[in-house]
């Protein structure tokens, strides 16, 4: 038994979830029962439909009373004596031969979780069509039944008496039980109440002591009021008539309501308000904002698989979402079963770039009584699953449709929808800048999805005017015969919008998206093309800027150049020197290749905490020298290299060029230093500055040796003394 109950269940608290799932269940038997025979709920008491909890301090005991359906003899052998009358192997057997979890219901379970903390436990029990009985057992394999004759006559229903262990007295504290009601069973159907103990002031008659204190305060008054004591004299007689009484603390106990709030999920959407849903989100989520959710989705699905989810957008991102992301399996999805709460840890509902969505889901497929690693391998989850994403995906989008920001480019008729315009203008990119990360990385993780994901995109272009825009969007604007989507990434906009490598592409109106999130690097790895658009990224290679009928000949005049620069910068990894397509008031650009890294990516690899250069170098692309051939620097250059391929000055003028490029194409120098140096030489011979000028010694250093010698002396003087005084202790020794 020991075993068994310890398998299934790892956490002691949801033995009181399974007590009152069970009565839950019970009182639903007897209410399906009275819509066809309202008899059998009898009368008085016995026709409220509640669970009651007490709990009895100086007995260590715990009780959980309901009013429902009840057991008779045989029932309570059927449902609590299975598994200890069989043993284990039938269960086992059963679960082998069929892989039906929901077994384990049937085989009592759930009750037997009460052994978690409980080491003696009584179930009385009344069923309208037989006695009184008492179900006794230790949880040793044995159990008695016997006709109850001497506890009070239930009616109708079931009490279970726990004895708690000594290691589980915390269970007999009313805020521990508050709280697991709290958690595990606040939205069932029916009302759970707790006998609850309460302070409440209460007026007491005084004491003599209180009495004769007040009379010697009454005589220590002054002369001076003695006229008033003489007309005031008749009241005072009054009220001494009336008896002396002092308030006190008395504990008083009653029944209080613990799960008053209504289970929004089971209505119809239709019947639920604004408000409602947002009482309820602040509810789940624990959010006392005043804020509303950004959006809720409240739906059933039916067929093979049915559950009822309502699912919440939260107004805020919390500070710890993208904190190790892939090291956390936290999710924010309340599970129940058939309304009865399972956990708020099951992270197979939705996947991690979800998490951030608050809600609950109430199947009635899934088994009840099991553990979260059983749940795992249901066949049912995975269904669970996919409508859950398409749901979530469908709710994200209907706040953009419904954003009057996302619609500029429709007809004013067709924006003019509602008075609510205001309050949803802006809500998509208040979303965006708070979860848009999470859109990313569900792009990357979710390839099933990733059309619908990057529908949700958004980001700021050449075209924007600072306002965010979407794929649909950009390719509205696009011009024609362009057949492939711009981009550039970097570490920020303003940045971007200086780089030389839109300057062709903004002479030529095309329009350039900015992705300025590290994780947009490894997003672009991931999304190849959108709508039968390749994207391309701008500072690599293979773009393509409609037809250059000159290019052919540029090239032929400049090959001079471009194959003496390349063996002047075969040092520096340069693949290849090639007449530009892209560069319109820039000399030249650094470019990289297509499947290698950017500028970009090298510099967000290079700032990895346990990054390690060696193993990076096979994935930075292959650099491309690319040149301007209308720029002036240019083409003096091609003229000196035709004068003088040779010439010292030369090399060290295009080696300058070629590491200012570098560094305005966005990658690090690998030599500041000598970087440096061309730059102060560069000084030196625009300001007319001889090459082989020195730089004057430094006074200072003089005198410090001059400092130097002097103490080298005094310490030589210092060391000869000392002898002397060595030898004064020796002749006084010698005269005593």
């Amino acid at each position: 038994m020991d075993i068994l109950i310890n398998s299934l269940y790892s956490n002691k608290d949801i033995f009181l979830r399974e007590l009152i799932s069970n009565a839950s269940d019970a009182l639903d038997k007897i209410r399906f029962l009275s819509l066809t025979d309202k008899e059998v709920l009898g009368e008085g008491e016995t026709v409220k439909l509640d669970i009651q909890i007490k709990l009895d301090k100086a007995k260590k005991i715990l009780s959980i009373r309901d009013r429902g359906i009840g057991m008779t003899k045989e029932d309570l052998i059927k449902n609590l004596g299975t598994i200890a009358k069989s043993g284990t192997s039938a269960f086992v057997e059963k679960i082998q031969s069929s892989g039906d979890l929901n077994l384990i219901g049937q085989f009592g379970v759930g009750f037997y979780s009460v052994y978690l903390v409980a080491d003696y436990v009584e179930v009385i029990s009344k069923h309208n069509d037989d006695k009184q009985y008492v179900w006794e057992s230790k949880a040793d394999g044995a159990f008695a039944i016997s006709e109850d004759t001497w506890n009070e006559p239930l009616g109708r229903g079931t009490e279970i008496r726990l004895h708690l262990r000594d290691e589980a007295q915390e269970y007999l504290e009313e805020s521990k039980l508050k709280e697991l009601v709290k958690k595990y069973s606040e939205f069932i159907n029916f009302p759970i109440y707790i006998w609850a103990s309460k302070e409440a002031d209460v007026d007491v008659p005084a004491d003599e002591d209180d009495s004769s204190d007040e009379e010697e305060t009454t005589d220590s008054s002054t002369s001076e009021e003695g006229e008033d004591e003489d007309a005031e004299k008749g009241e005072d007689e009054d009220t001494e008539k009336k008896p002396k009484t002092k308030k006190v603390k008395e504990t008083t106990y009653e029944w209080e309501l613990l799960n008053d709030v209504k289970a929004i999920w089971l209505r119809s959407p239709k019947e639920v308000t604004d408000e409602e849903y947002t009482k309820f989100y602040h509810s789940l989520a624990k959010d006392f904002s005043e804020e509303k959710p950004m959006a809720w989705s409240h739906f059933t699905a039916e067929g093979d698989v049915e559950f009822k989810a309502v699912l919440f957008v939260p107004p805020k991102a919390p500070q710890d979402l993208y904190e190790s992301y892939y090291n956390t399996n936290k999710a924010n999805l309340k599970l129940y079963v058939r309304r009865v709460f399972i956990s708020d840890e099951f992270d197979e509902l939705l996947p991690k770039y979800l998490s951030f969505l608050k809600g609950l889901v109430d199947s009635d497929t899934l088994p009840l009584n099991v553990s979260r690693e059983m749940l795992q391998a249901h066949s049912s989850l995975k269904t669970i699953k996919k409508k859950l994403i398409r749901k979530a995906l469908d709710m994200i989008r209907k706040i953009a449709e419904e954003d009057p920001d996302e619609s500029s480019g429709k007809d004013d008729k067709e924006v003019e929808k509602s008075d609510d315009d205001d309050e949803k203008k802006g809500q998509y990119a208040k979303f965006w800048n708070e979860f848009g990360k999470s859109i990313k990385l569900g792009i990357i993780e979710d390839a099933t999805n990733r059309n619908r994901l990057a529908k949700l995109l958004r980001f700021e272009s050449t075209k924007s005017d600072g306002k965010l825009t979407s794929l649909d969007q950009y390719i509205s604007r696009m011009k024609s015969g362009q057949k492939d989507i711009f981009y550039i990434t970097g570490t920020s906009k303003e940045q971007l919008e200086k780089s030389p490598f839109l300057e062709r592409l903004k002479k030529k109106n095309y329009e350039v998206i900015f992705f300025t999130d590290p994780v947009d690097e490894y997003l672009m790895q991931y999304l190849m093309d959108y709508e039968g658009k390749h994207f391309q990224n701008v500072s690599k290679e293979g773009l393509k800027i409609g037809k250059d009928s000159k290019i052919k000949e540029l090239k032929e005049s400049f090959k001079d150049l471009t194959k003496w620069w390349k063996e002047a910068l075969s040092k520096d990894n340069v693949d290849e020197v090639k007449i530009s397509n892209r560069l319109d008031n820039t000399p030249c650009v650094v470019v990289t290749s297509k499947f290698g890294w950017s500028a970009n990516m090298e510099r967000i690899m290079q700032s990895q905490t346990l990054s390690d250069a060696s193993k990076q170098a096979y994935m930075r692309g292959k650099r491309v020298l690319e040149i301007n051939p209308r720029h002036p620097i240019i083409k003096e250059l091609r003229e000196r290299v035709v004068k003088d391929p040779e010439d010292e000055a030369v090399k060290q003028t295009a080696l300058l060029i070629y590491q200012t490029a570098l560094m305005e194409s966005g990658f690090n120098l690998p030599d500041p230093k000598d970087f440096a140096s061309h730059i102060y030489s560069s000084v030196k011979s625009s300001l007319n500055i001889s090459p082989d000028a020195t730089i004057e010694d430094d006074d200072d250093a003089e005198e410090t040796e001059t400092e130097t010698e002097t103490k080298e002396s005094a310490g030589t003087s210092k060391s000869e003394a000392e002898p002397a005084k060595n030898d004064e202790p020796s002749d006084l020794k010698d005269e005593l």
